[in-house]
């Protein structure tokens, strides 16, 4: 782990990946739930960790600086349910990629546990991870210039679904009708970083 200033009042911490990053988060979230940690946001990426408006930065660096990682907690909340059609233009070269029958794709989407890593890209858009390193798969070399409200997609270790039509680069392996951002909900984003998902199959339309 390495905590790095941002600044007067906010601290950058980097730690080794994903797992580790989303650890970290959940720690300092129960932290500032129970007011042992005053940090006005704390925002997870891949890899780092952000505290802004933190009332004492070099107290909070050393402590950190000093504690070893916790565990990811469990969910401490029923998952966020998404249907979705296996349909994407990209199902067959999935399959090809990970070596199963395309139909297999859904059964194993379907199967994962979902975490919401963090959030970005676009309002609403969710980096969620939960599938096998060995399902990860590579961005499009060339992205769409165009990609449909709805549509849910992996690149890398991450699945994601698009709050709003634009362009990208993922593996389109379906789409679902779940409404990612919406303004005039609180909150307006559907998914926020730590909460759980499943993906439920749904079949296509016309079936």
């Amino acid at each position: 782990m390495r905590v790095l200033p941002v600044g007067d009042r906010a601290l950058l911490v980097e730690v080794a990946g994903a797992q580790e990053a989303q650890a970290l988060h959940a720690e300092l979230l129960r932290r500032r739930a129970e007011g042992s940690l005053s940090a006005r946001e704390v925002v997870p990426a891949a890899r780092t960790v952000l505290l802004d408006g933190v009332d004492d930065p070099v107290g909070v660096a050393a402590r950190l600086s000093a504690e070893p990682l916790p565990a990811v907690p469990p969910p401490v909340r029923e998952p966020v349910r998404i249907p979705v059609r296996y349909d994407g233009p990209d199902l067959a070269d999935v399959a090809a990629h990970w070596g199963v029958p395309p139909e297999e794709v859904a059964r194993i989407h379907s199967a994962a546990e979902f975490r919401v890593a963090f959030c970005g890209f676009a309002p609403g858009f969710g980096y969620l991870t939960g599938l096998p390193d060995r399902y990860a798969v590579p961005r499009h070399a060339t992205p769409r210039t165009a990609v449909p409200a709805g549509s849910v997609g992996l690149a890398g270790p991450y699945t994601g679904v698009y709050p709003r039509s634009s362009p990208g680069g993922w593996r389109l392996i379906g789409t679902t009708d779940a409404v990612l951002w919406d303004h005039a909900r609180v909150p307006a984003a559907l998914l926020s970083p730590g909460t759980p998902v499943r993906f439920v199959p749904s079949l296509p339309e016309g079936s």
